[in-house]
C-alpha cells in the first residue's frame, strides 16, 4: 500500500511538472520569458510543488479510495501581453494538455508492443502513467476558468465576452469544486475509453 502510494504519487508529480513546463516553454517560444527568468522551465519537482495540490490532494484521494489520482502543481507564470499572435494564449494553454497527452499516448503504445515482456511493477507504472495523465489531459480541457479549456475557448470568442470570462475566474475555485463533486461521474467513461483506446486494456 505504501509503495502503490508512493509510485503514483510521484507519477503525479512528474506529470504535472511536466505539464507545468510546457506551458512556460510555449510561451517563451512565443515571447514571454516570465517563466524561464523565474527559474520555472525546470523539471526539478521542487519549484512547481504546491503543498495542497501536490501532495495534501493526492494522499486524500488514495487513502480514501476515491478512484482516482489527481493533483496540481504551482501555475507556471505567463504574461499575455507578452505573446505574439491572436491566438498565443490558446497555444500556450493547449501546451500543457497536449503534453499529458502525449506521456500518455508513449506509455500505452509501450504497453501495447510490451506488456507480456515487462516486469510487473514496470507495467503498473506505465499503466499509472497513462491513466494519470488521461485525467490531467481531460480535466485541464473542461472548460472552466482557470482551467486551460476556458483560456484555449475565450480566444476564439468575441472580445467583448472576456468580461464575462473575469467574473467567472473570481468564482472559478468553486465552479471547478462543483464540477468535481458533481459532473466528475460523466467524464469517467471517457477516460476508460481513452485508456482502453491507448493501452488495448479494458480499465
Amino acid at each position: 500500500m505504501q509503495l502503490d502510494v508512493i509510485f503514483q504519487i510521484a507519477v503525479l508529480i512528474s506529470s504535472v511538472v511536466v505539464h507545468e513546463v510546457s506551458h512556460g516553454l510555449a510561451a517563451n517560444y512565443l515571447g514571454d520569458p516570465t517563466a524561464r527568468l523565474q527559474g520555472r522551465l525546470t523539471l526539478n519537482p521542487l519549484p512547481h510543488i504546491d503543498p495542497i495540490g501536490s501532495i495534501v490532494v493526492p494522499l486524500l484521494l488514495f487513502f480514501t479510495n476515491s478512484g482516482v489520482m489527481f493533483g496540481w502543481a504551482k501555475p507556471v507564470p505567463v504574461n499575455p501581453y507578452n505573446l505574439r499572435g491572436k491566438f498565443g494564449e490558446a497555444i500556450v494553454a493547449g501546451a500543457g494538455p497536449l503534453s499529458n497527452i502525449f506521456l500518455a499516448l508513449v506509455f500505452g503504445i509501450l504497453i501495447r508492443a510490451l506488456s507480456g515482456a515487462m516486469p510487473e511493477s514496470f507495467l503498473q507504472i506505465a499503466v499509472a502513467v497513462v491513466i494519470i495523465n488521461i485525467v490531467l489531459a481531460i480535466f485541464n480541457l473542461v472548460p472552466i476558468p482557470p482551467l486551460d479549456g476556458s483560456k484555449i475557448l475565450f480566444a476564439f470568442l468575441p472580445y467583448h465576452l472576456q468580461q464575462v470570462r473575469e467574473s467567472l475566474e473570481r468564482y472559478g475555485f468553486f465552479i471547478v469544486l462543483i464540477f468535481i463533486v458533481f459532473l466528475w461521474q460523466f467524464l469517467t467513461p471517457v477516460i476508460g475509453a481513452a485508456f482502453s483506446l491507448l493501452t488495448g486494456i479494458a480499465l
